[in-house]
């Protein structure tokens, strides 16, 4: 049985060089989301960086990344899987990923794509300047925005601001459970609070917007490779309306002018919720990571 560990943040470098050696990939890559979230678990073998994550009960092994032995590195995945006496589901699958395995496992597995996990890429100057005809409604939304709250501002989330985002995270997340007792928000709401106490060694930045000087709305990410950032949270409250608008296009104003090498913004993806998908789809991505999971013949009973 393969022998991981927690994510060490301390060792997040190491991790990074691994997770950032092949190219374009999904959300599930970042070592911050790989820390913050659910259960997971990492392990370095045959020169691969292989996790184990369980989220709803459900276990899955992402794809290995890095420079050594691929098959090896699945192989090991698959043993530790019939170890565990559970099926061995391979996430994180890029089409360049499914056509390696298929060449070193042919006719083994059976793939199925995962539209509700595909990534949206924005390129960061469609966000900051939302110019064109496709971003008319995008802009007329912010500019009632600023008409109707001139005094407000933008802030870097700090040491000295942390307490009024965690009470503005707090209220967004009791306002929803108001809404909707039953929702849950359980993990998203760990996540976030841990995102916050970790921010400095995580390598997490973010903003703060506020109206009249409260807090109405807040954002949060990390670098995904040299010319993305990935943005994990954004939370708006409903008083001011138009605010999600406009702290999305601060971060990607803020991040352009301090990250002249960052061309891409990755908003990841919409867990199939409708709403999310109308909301990530009308700001008119550059493109999507598409992503598929994979399983051997052999298991695909007890899907």
């Amino acid at each position: 049985m393969i022998e991981f560990h927690k994510p060490d943040p301390a060792k997040k470098e190491e991790y990074d060089a691994y997770l950032r050696s092949q190219g374009e990939r999904g959300c599930e890559y970042s070592f911050v989301n790989l820390y913050l979230w659910g259960r997971q678990k990492a392990a370095f073998l045959h020169g691969q960086l292989v996790f184990f994550s369980q989220f709803n009960r459900r276990s899955v092994y992402l794809f290995p990344v890095g420079p050594g032995d691929k098959k090896a590195a699945v192989e090991a995945m698959m043993a530790d899987a019939k170890e565990r006496g559970i099926p061995c589901r391979i996430a994180g699958l890029t089409q360049s990923d499914r056509d390696m395995l298929e060449q070193l496992f042919p006719g083994k597995l059976q793939y199925h794509y995962d539209r509700d996990s595909f990534d949206y890429i924005y390129d960061i100057n469609d966000l900051a300047d939302l110019k064109g005809r496709k971003f008319q409604k995008k802009r007329n939304h912010l500019n009632r925005f600023r008409v109707a709250f001139p005094d407000h501002t933008l802030e870097p989330i700090t040491e000295e601001n942390l307490d009024e985002v965690t009470a503005l995270v707090e209220r967004w997340y009791a306002l929803r459970l108001t809404e909707n007792p039953h929702g849950d928000y359980q993990l998203e709401q760990e996540a976030i609070s841990k995102a916050l106490r970790k921010r400095n060694i995580l390598g997490l930045e973010g903003l703060l917007l506020r109206v009249n000087g409260q807090p109405v709305a807040m954002t949060l990410g990390s670098r995904l490779n040299e010319t993305t950032f990935d943005i994990h949270f954004e939370k708006a409250l409903d008083t001011a309306d138009g605010a999600y608008a406009a702290i999305n296009n601060g971060f990607a104003r803020y991040l352009r002018e301090k990250y002249p090498e960052i061309l891409w913004l990755n908003r990841e993806d919409d867990m199939g919720i409708e709403g999310l998908r109308k909301a990530k789809e009308s700001y008119n991505p550059n493109r999507l990571v598409e992503k598929s999971w994979a399983i051997p013949l052999e298991d695909n009973n007890d899907d």
